[in-house]
């Protein structure tokens, strides 16, 4: 299971939204995943009101693409609609996002380095710390590979997402 950390410190409200950004090298395969698992179950809980999702690249390969035709093609057949353009993660993300998640240790890395007087580092994290079965600890990038690698990015993504909500909900204040 999961460490659970205090990184939530306020409470959640429409007002104040919870806003976190999902975050891989392209943009096109893992982050939108993410961003599209998550916002299907904030929106499912009813709970849309609560939060600001996104996801972004940490390079600019494929600014204003949509997600990878798999990667939607995966999504679709679970429910999940990837409706996110690729866009370049931005310095001043790491001061608006209340929290950025890195899909693997390599893309943490680029964010942490985004913020040398380590100002941020306490909301910037990976995805799988959320995973019951975090394995290690990094979302594989599915974009060389077939449709299994596509299925397996959605499964872990779902259960990160499943938990970070879970860890997400007691901060809500007075949901529908």
């Amino acid at each position: 299971m999961p460490a659970k950390r205090n990184w939530i410190n306020r409470k959640i409200e429409p007002e104040t939204p919870f806003k976190v950004c999902f975050v891989c090298l392209g943009n096109i395969c893992r982050s939108p995943t993410g961003e599209g698992v998550f916002r299907h179950l904030v929106n499912r809980e009813g709970l849309d009101s609560f939060f600001e999702i996104d996801s972004a690249g940490t390079a600019a390969y494929h600014e204003g693409e949509p997600a990878n035709s798999r990667s939607s093609r995966v999504a679709e057949l679970n429910g999940v609609r990837l409706l996110s353009k690729a866009r370049k993660f931005e310095h001043s993300d790491l001061d608006y996002f209340d929290l950025v998640l890195a899909m693997d240790r390599e893309n943490l890395r680029d964010l942490k380095s985004l913020d040398p007087q380590n100002r941020f580092q306490s909301k910037i994290m990976l995805l799988r710390d959320f995973d019951p079965v975090p394995g290690d600890r990094e979302v594989p990038d599915p974009y060389y590979g077939g449709i299994h690698g596509f299925e397996l990015v959605f499964e872990i993504v779902m259960r990160s997402c499943e938990e970070l909500l879970q860890q997400i909900r007691p901060h809500i204040q007075n949901p529908s």
